[in-house]
């Protein structure tokens, strides 16, 4: 075992990813905020995000005095936005009963909102150099392969056997090094298609790659096929040409964040109309069919131009114009929605 870490810490030194904007001035914030907007995100991604995101706010204190708003701003595009949400959350929490100092012990920091045990165990090795094992999906797939692991990863006897490895395989010391270079071995070498055997520091012991199993392992689960859901869009724009937004319920797809009023029947968005704006409807104009792709479904949206008079108040709702828009929470296919929009 002290020989899989001890080789892929000096792979690291040589062929690791050390440049990383998170990876500069290291601190358990940082940590924090990276691994979770790597969460179901790739790095090439999460990069701008990140940048913007410590730019606006440096510090955990400052994280927990933004308004939801504000943190969905910046989240906006980069999807799954529970993340953001238990950010916020666990940013309050921090404040409030930590002395705004993360956490550094498992069991603290897993009682956040957001932190599972392989995000906690990331904040403990990277952030504060303590001993912690991990086991996201990148290392599960390098653990599955070297030690030929069979069984379905979701299942929960395969979990703990990768726990029970990854923990066996902590080095006694450069533990912050060896967590990133595990990392980095799955995101860089040990990928999902297409691995560079080759050039992997551990393969003389990898049981797949001595055996041949490298693109049989992990197990491949099917999929079930993805349903599609269809829904209808009103945007109602008034007579200087702002738009109704409706704030979204916090639990669900894009919860928080601002939306526009949906529908999945034309009767219900007839009724949406006449109940909210009376007689005062001209002009109803049919925009360009929206998709968007959800981890579990997919999504087709007809969003309806309405020129209306501003009527009834309705609740969690808020008339913006173009130039502050950009200022909300908006899913990314709720802007590129908006932009089809001229101005009257």
């Amino acid at each position: 075992m002290k020989k899989f870490s001890t080789r892929l810490v000096l792979w690291h030194e040589l062929h690791g990813r050390k440049n990383l904007p998170w990876q500069r001035k290291i601190t358990p914030y940082k940590v924090w905020v990276s691994e979770i907007m790597l969460q179901q995100t790739q790095v090439v991604t999460a990069t701008p995000y990140f940048k913007k995101f410590i730019q606006e706010f440096p510090t955990v204190k400052s994280l927990s005095k933004a308004t939801p708003d504000q943190v969905l701003k910046l989240w906006s595009g980069l999807g799954y936005y529970a993340r953001a949400r238990n950010l916020h959350k666990a940013a309050k929490l921090i404040c409030s009963n930590h002395e705004g100092k993360i956490p550094s012990s498992i069991n603290e920091l897993v009682e956040l909102p957001g932190i599972g045990k392989s995000t906690a165990g990331a904040i403990l090795s990277l952030g504060f150099k303590k001993k912690a094992p991990i086991l996201d999906g990148n290392v599960k797939r390098v653990l599955a392969r070297h030690f030929k692991i069979e069984g379905n990863l979701q299942a929960s006897s395969t979990t703990k056997q990768l726990w029970q490895i990854s923990e066996s395989l902590l080095p006694g010391d450069r533990i912050d090094i060896y967590t990133q270079a595990i990392m980095d071995l799955g995101a860089t070498v040990c990928t999902k298609s297409n691995p560079l055997c080759s050039n992997c520091p551990v393969n003389q012991d990898c049981s797949a790659f001595k055996e041949g199993l490298v693109d049989t392992l992990p197990l491949k689960v099917k999929r079930k096929s993805k349903l599609t859901k269809k829904v209808l869009w009103l945007l109602p724009q008034g007579p200087s040409g702002e738009i109704l937004l409706e704030k979204r319920k916090e639990e669900g797809i894009w919860g928080g964040l601002w939306s526009f009023i949906e529908t999945e029947k034309k009767a219900e968005l007839e009724l949406a109309l006449s109940r909210n704006f009376d007689s005062n409807i001209s002009n109803i104009k049919k925009l360009k069919k929206v998709k968007h792709n959800f981890s579990h479904f997919n999504l087709e949206a007809i969003p309806y131009l309405v020129k209306v008079k501003k009527g009834k108040k309705i609740k969690n709702t808020v008339w913006v114009n173009f130039k502050n828009v950009e200022s909300l929470g908006l899913p990314a296919p709720i802007k590129k929605t908006i932009n089809q929009i001229t101005m009257p």
